[in-house]
């Protein structure tokens, strides 16, 4: 029962399938791409729309609020009438804004986000684009969003856009190298940019033994749980300061709370999308949280074992209850901590995360190479605990000085 409820929608694809036997080899390739694609293009632009419902609900129950509550019940309805208003909206175009490229930028942005998806195993034989350099692919596509920002800030012909789009770039460019460095990791210890390789290295190889000294039904919750989730990455100590750094980021990359300046309306307005408006802006909209949930899914990939699970819930349920588990995380960063200052924002990338990247990166090497797994637990725990604290101190020790204010 489970493997068939595991592997049902593999199997609706290939019970449509069979409908073309007779066809040409081209013909079969076509629909069976057509087959992984259609999924994308339809699930995701649905749990967008639930998650701009979730975030409103959460942030207003976090700050004191109801949130949405009148379109719908508990204001479930309350997505289907913001997409209604923006695509009815007037599309306003600067009458000197760069006509095609403003047009183009959000449908990049759109593209880009959609176009990382497809690598992510999403469930046991469930990846839409199984390659061999997927997490290659997953970055070198995502930077595409970088181009298609300085494209709306540039192409507006209005300061404050250009203003907000460079410092978006500055600040993804910045982080995207411990981002990088992150996943880095990962690859070494896998061998493999392969993101189904990364997912299966991810399973225990040998079971472990019944422990003593507990209850038969105690063992076997034991068992079934440390065979299905002993062997995630983020349960190392390189892994675990890796998803950190990955996570934190992530929200620097997706321009999300305390990293959101590119959109500081206090200073400048909106950021690259002041002048879009109607179905435009609603496009940079989907492609921000399409993003997010493309880069939660990498995240549960590289380090959350991806689709492994204990066999209670089927591998593709796994996969969104961690993704979603992450969003809501990030959810809740947004409503509890403020906006970073551009020169903390800046330095932290800088003189943290970057350098705590590469002295992560040692740790994984030496993991990898020490014959002894529990001795190479404690070392690079030790490492990293000891670069973690000296880095803070370095970081925060100016920061932390009082201020005296001259002329207050």
């Amino acid at each position: 029962m489970y493997e068939f409820v595991d592997q049902i929608f593999v199997k609706i694809g290939q019970g449509i399938m069979l409908l073309f036997q007779g066809q040409s080899p081209f013909v079969q390739a076509f629909i069976w791409t057509i087959l992984k694609i259609l999924p994308i293009i339809a699930i995701f632009p649905g749990i967008f729309a639930f998650t701009t419902w979730a975030e409103r609900k959460l942030l207003g129950r976090i700050q004191n609020r109801l949130g949405p509550n009148r379109c719908g019940p508990v204001g479930l309805f309350q997505p289907i009438a913001d997409g209604i208003k923006t695509l009815t909206k007037e599309d306003i175009v600067p009458t000197t804004a760069d006509k095609p490229v403003h047009t183009l930028s959000p449908v990049i942005a759109v593209v880009a986000s959609f176009l990382v998806i497809t690598v992510l195993p999403m469930g046991r034989n469930m990846t839409g684009a199984d390659l061999n350099i997927g997490v290659l692919f997953f970055f070198a596509v995502g930077s595409i969003g970088e181009v298609s920002i300085f494209m709306a800030g540039w192409s507006s012909h209005n300061k404050y856009s250009l203003l907000g789009g460079m410092r978006a770039i500055a600040q993804m460019v910045s982080y995207e190298i411990p981002f990088v460095l992150s996943a880095i990791t990962v690859v070494m210890v896998v061998g493999s940019l392969s993101t189904n390789d990364i997912v299966q290295a991810q399973q225990l190889h040998h079971i472990v033994e019944d422990p003593e000294g507990f209850s038969d039904t105690m063992k076997r919750v034991f068992l079934h749980l440390f065979n299905n989730v002993g062997g995630w990455f983020v349960f190392q100590p390189w892994g675990f300061f890796g998803f950190l750094i990955f996570f934190i980021s992530s929200l620097a990359e997706l321009n999300r709370a305390p990293f959101d300046l590119p959109e500081a309306e206090s200073e400048i307005i909106a950021g690259h999308h002041t002048e879009y408006s109607g179905f435009k802006f609603a496009l940079f909209a989907l492609a921000e949280y399409i993003s997010m949930i493309a880069v939660c899914g990498l995240g549960v990939t590289l380090f959350l074992g991806g689709w492994n699970g204990p066999h209670i819930l089927p591998s593709w349920a796994w996969f969104f209850l961690k993704i979603f588990t992450l969003m809501i995380i990030m959810i809740w960063i947004r409503g509890t901590f403020p906006r970073l200052r551009a020169d903390q924002l800046m330095g932290f990338a800088w003189k943290f995360l970057l350098p705590l990247s590469l002295v992560n990166i040692l740790a994984a090497g030496l993991w990898y190479h020490i014959p002894s797994r529990s001795f190479g637990w404690l070392a690079t725990a030790l490492i990293m605990a000891t670069a973690y604290h000296y880095l803070s101190k370095f970081v925060m020790g100016k920061s932390l000085e009082k201020r005296i204010y001259r002329f207050a």
